[in-house]
């Protein structure tokens, strides 16, 4: 953990004394406080913990999560009340003067407080330097997001077997949930994503009362998390045979994923995969019908800050970058596909992380 605060200061260039992370409570609770501790469990409400530019690392915990927090390997102190937790914050913090704050990561309270209780110190904003440092992942990190890709692999290769006339939606993503977490994950990364025939021309809908019918679309979004790591993953299948139409529109999809895989290389801006892939799209009668970016980085969060294949974003790629690759198109009233798979940039190109087959599924 040493080595990632190093990194997140060196990446600075005006340097705070000291880098305080605070947690509030649900849903204000900062990855990187799991970032920097290696904290697997847990969910560390109201807890601080203070970064020093030459690698250590204070937590301060409640008593709740005492226990937990011996996990780590930093120094660990235990406050009982608010009063106790001020006293023990104004020790740790003593004479600094200037505090970094990631400010995507704390409530407008938390910097309230922080701000009457530490009068005279100058706060300023160090999040970018937070993003920057976790878009690169280390060895430990590469391992937990496969062991989570794994497990989405495992569910989604049931995923066909589930599936019969007149199942609801809300039923097949309660199936997802639960072979992920029988099968390893901690939980769900995101509110899965199940919808059937035009429902699936709505990038975000989760799932709801829809019967499935023959013909329709089935579209599954979901991503397992492991030990706060996470992987996203979407396969769109028919349920029956597919017309002409959803064949074109799954072909196209399959083949700008491909020009994706083929792109992403060290060096590249981010922007250029984007592009390419979305080029292609529009090359096609699907013109105008992929209508998000093509893909975005992942870790601890979901959609870990910092860069994301966008017509914008112009991050050059890196080596042991973790990206998801998720190109689609949609048509409102008919349906969507979209294919999307995790994948780990190498020297020469990428390594997939994600198994699951991508060529169409009639069952």
């Amino acid at each position: 953990m040493e080595k990632r605060v190093k990194n997140i200061f060196n990446k600075l260039e005006k340097k705070p004394e000291v880098i305080i992370i605070k947690n509030s409570a649900e849903p204000f609770i900062d990855d990187n406080f799991f970032y920097v501790t290696g904290l697997e469990k847990g969910l560390f409400e109201g807890s601080v913990a203070f970064l020093f530019p030459y690698g250590n690392i204070d937590i301060i915990v409640s008593e709740l999560e005492a226990e937990a927090a011996k996990k780590s390997d930093v120094n660990v102190k235990v406050y009982k009340n608010e009063e106790d937790l001020i006293s023990i914050m104004k020790d740790s913090i003593s004479s600094s003067r200037t505090i970094g704050l990631n400010f995507h990561g704390i409530s407008h309270r938390e910097y309230c407080k922080l701000k009457n209780r530490f009068p005279g110190s100058d706060f300023f904003d160090v999040s970018d330097s937070f993003a920057k440092t976790r878009l690169v992942k280390d060895e430990s990190e590469i391992e937990l997001i496969k062991k989570a890709c794994g497990i989405t692999d495992k569910v989604m290769e049931k995923i066909p077997q589930i599936l019969h006339e007149d199942m609801y939606e809300f039923e097949l993503a309660a199936e997802i949930d639960y072979l992920m977490q029988k099968n390893g994950a901690d939980k769900s990364a995101f509110d899965t994503i199940s919808s059937f025939g035009k429902n699936t021309s709505q990038p975000h809908y989760s799932h709801g009362a829809t019967p499935l019918k023959y013909g329709d679309f089935v579209l599954c979004d979901f991503g397992a998390c492991f030990k706060k790591y996470n992987s996203d993953i979407t396969r769109t299948f028919v349920f029956g045979k597919a017309s002409n139409e959803q064949k074109d529109m799954y072909e196209t999809v399959q083949e700008a994923q491909r020009i994706g895989f083929d792109m992403v290389k060290p060096g590249l801006k981010a922007y250029e995969v984007h592009n390419a892939v979305n080029s292609f799209i529009e090359g096609t009668q699907f013109k105008g019908r992929f209508i998000h970016s093509t893909g975005h980085s992942l870790g601890l969060s979901v959609h870990d800050r910092g860069a994301r294949f966008s017509n914008i974003c112009e991050v050059e790629l890196k080596e042991n970058m973790v990206f998801t690759i998720e190109p689609g198109v949609y048509i409102p009233g008919f349906g969507g596909v979209r294919i999307e798979d995790d994948v780990l940039i190498k020297k020469d190109g990428v390594e997939l992380l994600t198994k699951t087959p991508r060529e169409i599924i009639e069952i």
